[in-house]
Formats: structure tokens, C-alpha cells, sequence
């Protein structure tokens, strides 16, 4: 009964006007007075930030903040993938004839995950990760191989949570949000890197200007407030490193495995 009550609550609070009214206090001078209550509940390591918190504007500014030069080390093999975020690994494994198998018990489409893209044949047999952004963590999404941007989707949908409670009890949280999904074409062959928007989510969004080229690390996009992003490889072009584990927390910058 109470799972099916929490259910039937985050379903009338999916939809989009909720995330908006969020969104705009979030982006107001009024939000700004939440700053340390916000950084103090969540644990936030506020001495990464480029910024002090009190030179913050709004809440929003101050959890989609840069950091400060090397806090974060990119992983500079040829061969490497990194993480693109910080983030918890709530999912990772091989593509099964076009299937994501079992993330928190529910299986996805690569075609569905794309929105029947017909770049989606390319990862039929490919690997993916599912990297899980909480408050806590860093919020702008890094480039995590050097490549060219041959395509940018938008893809219109709900804003269910994809915390543990979403993925697991929500049908097909994945593939149901909003997404904005970058290609990037790299020497040996192409990754698409799907930003899963979440409740209180007002938006997503591309770091400006856009340029059609991105080297490893360089800065592709942030959320507004928490969410997941899912690393798709294309069929036979990836290697995951051995410690890569479903529950391990990563952090931008750090090499998941190699590119073959």
C-alpha cells in the first residue's frame, strides 16, 4: 500500500509546471539566504567551488558552479574514457541485441533510450553506464573522450525522479524523462552521452557557445538541480576497467576503461 501511495505521488508531481515553479524559486535572489542550509544539509564541499557561497547570486548558480582549476584531474591516456560527471554507478554492463538488462530490475531499449534514433543500430551490441548526479555532488557534465559532435537530440518527456526509488519502482524512468543526448565521434568510433533530466529538474542545459569539436573534459552541458546521465558505446569500440562496479562512486575526470 505505501509503495503504491509514493508511486501515485511522484506520478502527479512528474509533470513539468511542478519543476518549473521549482526551478524559477531556484533562480530568484530569495533562494540565496537557502545557499549554506542547502551546502550544510547535503555535505557539499563548498572548498572546491571557484567561488565562496556567499558570492553566490541564487541557489541555482550556486549548484550549477564551476570549480576551481584542479579540483578535478582528467585522465590523459589515448585510449581512455572518463567520466564525464560525478556521479554513483547505478548501472553498467553490456548491450544484449538492443537491451539495457536489469538497472534496478528493469530492462530498457537502446531504441527507446534514443528515441528510435536510426543512429541506435550502431549500439546494439555496445556497453553502457548509468551515472546517478545526487544534490551532493558536482552538477556540469564533461566531454569524456576528445571527439567531433555529429548530432544533438532533444527528446520531450516526463520528470520522474531517478533516484533509487524512481529507477526501481517507476516504469522505465530512463527512457520515460526528458533527455538531451550528444554523439560524439571519436577515432574509433562514436559514444552517445544521454542526459536524463529528474524531477525538480527545471532544465537542462548546453554550455555556451556550442562547438562542434570537444576535447576530453571539456565542459558539454549541466543540470539544474540532481540527475543521471547514461554513457552508451557503440558496438565492439569499449573495454570497461576491471574496478568498474555497479554501487562505486566516481568522480569527473576518471577513466571508466579504454577505447578499442
Amino acid at each position: 500500500m505505501t509503495k503504491w501511495l509514493l508511486r501515485a505521488m511522484t506520478e502527479l508531481s512528474s509533470r513539468k509546471w511542478i519543476s518549473r515553479i521549482t526551478g524559477t524559486f531556484a533562480q530568484s535572489a530569495a533562494s540565496r539566504t537557502f545557499i549554506p542550509r542547502f551546502a550544510k544539509l547535503y555535505g557539499i564541499a563548498v572548498h572546491e567551488a571557484e567561488k565562496e557561497p556567499h558570492e553566490y547570486r541564487t541557489l541555482n548558480e550556486f549548484f550549477t558552479r564551476r570549480l576551481k582549476q584542479g579540483a578535478r584531474v582528467v585522465h590523459n591516456g589515448e585510449r581512455s574514457l572518463v567520466s564525464p560527471v560525478d556521479a554513483l554507478i547505478t548501472g553498467a554492463g553490456g548491450i544484449r541485441a538492443g537491451t539495457i538488462v536489469n538497472v534496478k530490475g528493469q530492462d530498457y531499449t537502446i531504441e527507446e533510450l534514443l528515441g528510435r534514433s536510426p543512429r541506435a543500430a550502431s549500439y546494439m551490441n555496445g556497453y553502457y553506464l548509468v551515472l546517478y548526479l545526487s544534490p551532493t555532488d558536482y552538477h556540469r557534465i564533461h566531454s569524456p573522450i576528445a571527439g567531433d559532435v555529429m548530432e544533438r537530440d532533444h527528446l520531450p518527456g516526463k520528470v520522474y525522479p531517478v533516484n533509487d526509488f524512481g529507477l526501481t519502482h517507476m516504469t522505465r524512468v530512463l527512457s520515460r524523462n526528458e533527455r538531451l543526448v550528444t554523439y560524439i565521434k571519436h577515432l574509433r568510433g562514436e559514444v552517445a552521452v544521454v542526459k536524463v533530466g529528474a524531477m525538480n529538474v527545471s532544465s537542462i542545459k548546453y554550455v555556451e557557445p556550442l562547438s562542434n569539436h570537444l576535447e576530453k573534459g571539456d565542459e558539454l552541458a549541466y543540470f539544474e538541480f540532481g540527475s543521471t546521465v547514461v554513457l552508451v558505446m557503440e558496438d565492439g569500440t569499449f573495454t570497461p576497467d576491471a574496478e568498474i562496479r555497479i554501487g562505486a562512486k566516481v568522480r569527473m575526470g576518471e577513466r571508466l576503461g579504454d577505447l578499442n
